[in-house]
């Protein structure tokens, strides 16, 4: 069983920057790989980046890749998010979330990952 509390969403202007975090309430000692997701109002879940459990795989969705940076200390939490040049259509509930199955890799679809967070509000205004 993990457990997953997000934070650092907020109001932010279009151009400026945010870092949101994951962390663990309760977690178990197998290796599993974080990411996360992001949903708008009326959308699916959409994938924004992924870590494997080494650190050795990280991939970032093709809308995000040069604005966003995933990152997690070698205690592997809390799980970071930097984001930046922030756009009005990055406006979601941002979800922090773990795959359990495989930690070697850094899954892209949602249905790899099995605990999620309750998610942090991001908007961007104009």
């Amino acid at each position: 069983q993990v457990q997953l509390v997000e934070s650092g969403g907020g109001l932010v202007q279009a151009g400026g920057s945010l870092r949101l975090s994951c962390a663990a309430s309760t977690h178990t000692a197998r290796p599993y790989t974080l990411g996360w997701f992001r949903q708008a109002p009326g959308k699916e879940r959409e994938f924004v980046a992924a870590i494997n459990w080494s650190g050795s795989k990280i991939t970032y969705s093709d809308s995000v890749k040069d604005r966003v940076t995933i990152s997690r200390a070698n205690a592997k939490f809390p799980l970071i998010l930097h984001m930046h040049s922030l756009k009005p259509e990055d406006t979601a509930v941002y979800y922090c979330a773990a795959d359990i199955n495989r930690p070697w890799m850094a899954a892209v679809d949602v249905e790899s990952y099995v605990y999620w967070g309750q998610g942090t509000q991001v908007t961007v205004s104009s």
